[in-house]
Formats: structure tokens, C-alpha cells, sequence
């Protein structure tokens, strides 16, 4: 394929699609189970919970913008590649630290108060916080680069979330054969306490040394160029007399945007609204659906595992079709089309109170929804940062610092308003985590909503008047 329309073979996508696999595999245990176990298993207080989450929250959302700027000016190691180098130094930081986070307190006795406890995990999660920033950041800011063809990146992202479903999936399925094993050897424990403390660490403990496997296989099979080898590149381009776009454009653009160009792009902030809502709307309802499904529903605590892997299985199926529809209909419509599943998920969890295992058929909504309000709106990311790959990690870095501080302040406010102050639900709480899944999917939808009306209205494009040179590249959403 010519360099104007540049791709990659499937090998190299599918290598480079599982450079995110550790992170993925790590972020469905923080959303699914953290609250759960830091509550259920551990009987921490729903204020003390919530605050473990805040922290890891608000470190990522410090880390996620300093770690984008710093890998779009840093050279790397050698010739290593500067993205392929912070994705190894934020692979190393979450292997050092994850297993910490879902274990018991080591050296704490039933005596030790909570603030105490609280203070031992909050070190292990700002580090693993830091890693998977630099990690996200460093893999997303690769899609450009590797990739110009529009319609190529969002097949490379529509990979990239395939394999983020298939490590959701792992997790949820090691998860569900960790609990059979236990009810085989004690049918009568059905409810989450101290007792299922190993599960939760031999889960994360399998979840690092698969991920691991498939980080070295990303940084063995995915190639970046280096600086040295851009620059000679470029030098012999000029010395042909030819200057070949990045992108299929007719010209080439006088500007290259750093970042504080970018904050002065309406786009900008459309995009990074957008990717919040959506963001919101798949990580507080990844995270809160536990707590729906054994306090509201008063379902089995395995349904804590099959109930989200029918979500992922649900989202892997639709992510393979993401392109094709994209591609007929445009981003901004199949993104709507994905809100419709959300919203109706909302709807039905409104009017069926008493859902019982008709939640499986709720859940098929939700995680089709979920896939492909997220794959679009990265989608549209990568169309904001066009061609201006050398600010492309401070743009992923600031839309997940959106993402990150809101989730932290949305779960922080949650657990703050509940009603029940125990480690156990009291019968307030069965009706409250029945509004907060209505709200945290069908309530943030129609701010997305609203949001995407605004791309229709004004199409993400670089608006020149911002700049302080004209360029003729404005590239536009469908």
C-alpha cells in the first residue's frame, strides 16, 4: 500500500492490538471488583472503598496528561522508539504493584483500623495508576503513526478493543471456574466476605502473568520508528524533491500543533466531552454492576462473573462489525446507534425491578452498546489528531485526564450518598443501586447525546483561525 494510505499487515495489527492486553486484563478487575472487594471481602466502610478508587482516579488523571506530554518530546531509549519505551516502563510499574492491590492487608491484624489500611494501598495504586497511564498512552499515541488511512485506524482500534473485550472475557471466565471450584467444596457460602479473599488474589495473580506474556509479544512484534530514522527519512525526501503526506490530503500543513495549540481548538473539547461521557457511561457501570446484580437482584455472587461476561461476549461480537457500519453510515450515526443500546439497557432496568436472569438479555444491550460507543469516540480522537502525531500522547493524555477525574469524582459522590453505613447492604440500599445503574448508562447517554449533536452541527475539524499559521488540512468527522 502507497505511504499516502498507509497500513499494516494482519500480524502486525493483531501484535500490536495486544500491547494493551496486561492493562485491559488489570482495568476489569479495578472496575468490576474493586468496590466489591475492598467492601464485600475486605468489610471496608463504602466511604473508604470509594476513597481507594478516588486515589487511583486522580493519580491517573495527574499521571495521563504529564505522561502524554512527556512521551511526545522525550527521544526514548536508543533506538527503542520513545512510545515502545514508556509502554515498557509502565508495563514494569503495574507488574510491580497490581498483585498488592487485590490482597489483605500484610502485617495488618483485625485491630488495625482502617485509615491505617487504607494508607498501606494507597502507595501500590498510585504506582499501578502510573503504569497503566503511561502504558494507555503510550499505545494509543502509536495509532497514528503506524497507521494514516481513516478507515484503517478504526479497524486498528476496532482491534485494539477486541482484544480489550478478550481480556474482560478472560478475566470474567477465570473468575467464574475460581468460584465453581469454591461452591464445589462448600455449597453453603453464596455471599462475598473474608473467606473468598484467595480467589480475588490468585485471580490477579493469573491476570499478570498472562497479560505479561502478551506485552512481550506486542514489544517483540510491533515496530517504531525512531527518531533518527523519521529525520533521514525526511532528509531524503527533500533531497528527491518529493514531500509525501501522512495523510490523503492535497496539501501538506505549514503547522505542526503543540499542545498549547490544542487548547485553543473548539474540537478540542467537543472530542474530549464526548470521550468522558462514554467513558463514564462503560467504566461506572462496569464498575457498579456487581453490587446491582447481588444487592438489588440478590442474584448468586458467581452471576458477578457470568453477567459481565456476557457483556464482553456480547461486545467482542460487535466489535467485529464496527468498520463496515462505520464506514456505510459514518462515525457520528453508529455512534448513535450505539447510545440506542445504552438507553434502552437503562430502560429496561427502570421498569423491570424484579429482572431476576432476564438480566442476561439487559446485558447483551449494555456491552454492544458499551463496544461501540467506545471504539467510535477513539476513533474520533484519532481523526482529531490527524496528521500532528508529535502532540498525539498529550491529546490521548488529556481526553483520559477527563475521563479519569470524572469517574473518580462520579464514584466518590456515589458512595458518599449511600444510604447504608455497614458492611452489609441494608434494605435501602436495594432500590439505590437500582438508580444508580438507570443513571450512570441512560443519564450520561443523554449528555453524549447532546455532545454528539454538537459534532454534527460543528464537524471536528482544526479550525485555522486558532492557529497562529493558516494550513489548509481540515479534517473532518463524517
Amino acid at each position: 500500500m502507497s505511504d499516502p494510505e498507509r497500513s499494516l499487515p494482519l500480524l502486525r495489527r493483531l501484535c500490536y492490538a495486544v500491547g494493551h492486553f496486561l492493562n485491559d486484563l488489570c482495568a476489569s478487575m479495578w472496575f468490576t471488583y474493586l468496590l466489591v472487594f475492598y467492601h464485600s471481602v475486605l468489610g471496608f466502610r463504602n466511604t473508604n472503598a470509594g476513597v481507594l478508587l478516588l486515589i487511583g482516579q486522580i493519580a491517573d488523571a495527574i499521571c495521563t496528561p504529564l505522561i502524554g506530554y512527556e512521551s511526545d518530546r522525550t527521544p526514548g531509549c536508543g533506538n527503542y522508539g520513545k512510545r515502545k519505551t514508556w509502554h515498557l516502563v509502565g508495563t514494569a510499574s503495574v507488574i510491580l504493584s497490581f498483585a498488592f492491590i487485590f490482597n489483605e492487608c500484610l502485617g495488618c491484624s483485625p485491630l488495625t483500623p482502617q485509615w491505617a489500611s487504607v494508607l498501606y494501598f494507597a502507595p501500590f495504586i498510585i504506582i499501578f495508576q502510573f503504569g497503566w497511564a503511561a502504558t494507555q498512552i503510550s499505545h494509543l499515541s502509536l495509532i497514528p503513526e503506524l497507521v494514516t488511512c481513516e478507515h484503517a485506524k478504526v479497524e486498528l482500534t476496532a482491534y485494539r478493543y477486541a482484544f480489550t473485550v478478550i481480556a474482560n472475557i478472560t478475566v470474567y471466565g477465570v473468575a467464574y471456574l475460581l468460584f465453581h471450584l469454591q461452591a464445589g467444596q462448600d455449597d453453603d457460602n453464596d455471599i462475598l466476605g473474608p473467606v473468598d479473599i484467595p480467589i480475588f488474589r490468585n485471580l490477579s495473580l493469573i491476570v499478570l502473568g498472562v497479560g505479561t506474556l502478551f506485552s512481550i509479544i506486542f514489544h517483540v512484534g510491533t515496530s517504531e520508528r525512531s527518531i533518527r530514522a523519521a529525520r533521514e527519512e525526511e532528509e531524503e525526501e527533500e533531497v528527491e524533491g518529493v514531500r509525501r503526506p501522512l495523510l490523503p490530503r492535497s496539501d501538506t500543513p505549514s503547522v505542526l500543533l503543540q499542545w498549547k495549540c490544542w487548547l485553543r481548538q473548539p474540537s478540542f473539547y467537543q472530542v474530549a466531552l464526548l470521550y468522558m461521557s462514554t467513558r463514564l457511561i462503560v467504566n461506572l457501570s462496569q464498575t457498579y454492576i456487581s453490587m446491582y446484580l447481588i444487592n438489588t437482584l440478590m442474584l448468586p455472587k458467581k452471576f458477578i462473573a457470568t453477567i459481565p461476561l456476557v457483556m464482553y461476549v456480547s461486545s467482542f461480537m460487535s466489535s467485529f462489525i464496527m468498520k463496515p457500519i462505520s464506514k456505510l453510515i459514518g462515525k457520528c450515526l453508529t455512534y448513535f446507534a450505539g447510545l440506542l443500546l445504552i438507553m434502552a439497557f437503562s430502560y429496561w432496568v427502570l421498569l423491570d425491578s424484579r429482572m431476576g436472569e432476564r438480566v442476561y438479555g439487559a446485558a447483551v444491550l449494555l456491552g454492544a452498546g458499551s463496544a461501540t460507543i467506545l471504539v467510535i469516540s477513539l476513533a474520533m480522537t484519532a481523526d482529531l489528531i490527524a496528521n500532528q502525531t508529535q502532540s498525539g500522547a498529550f491529546v490521548y493524555g488529556a481526553m483520559s485526564f477527563t475521563d479519569k477525574l470524572a469517574n473518580g469524582v462520579a464514584v466518590m459522590v456515589i458512595q458518599a450518598v449511600h444510604p447504608c453505613h455497614t458492611a452489609k447492604c441494608c434494605p435501602a440500599c436495594v432500590w439505590f443501586y437500582h438508580y444508580v445503574m438507570v443513571i450512570v448508562t441512560g443519564g450520561v447517554a443523554v449528555v453524549a447525546a447532546v455532545t454528539l449533536c454538537s459534532i454534527l452541527i460543528w464537524p471536528i475539524k482544526i479550525r485555522t483561525r486558532a492557529l497562529p499559521a493558516s494550513t489548509d488540512n481540515e479534517a473532518s468527522v463524517n
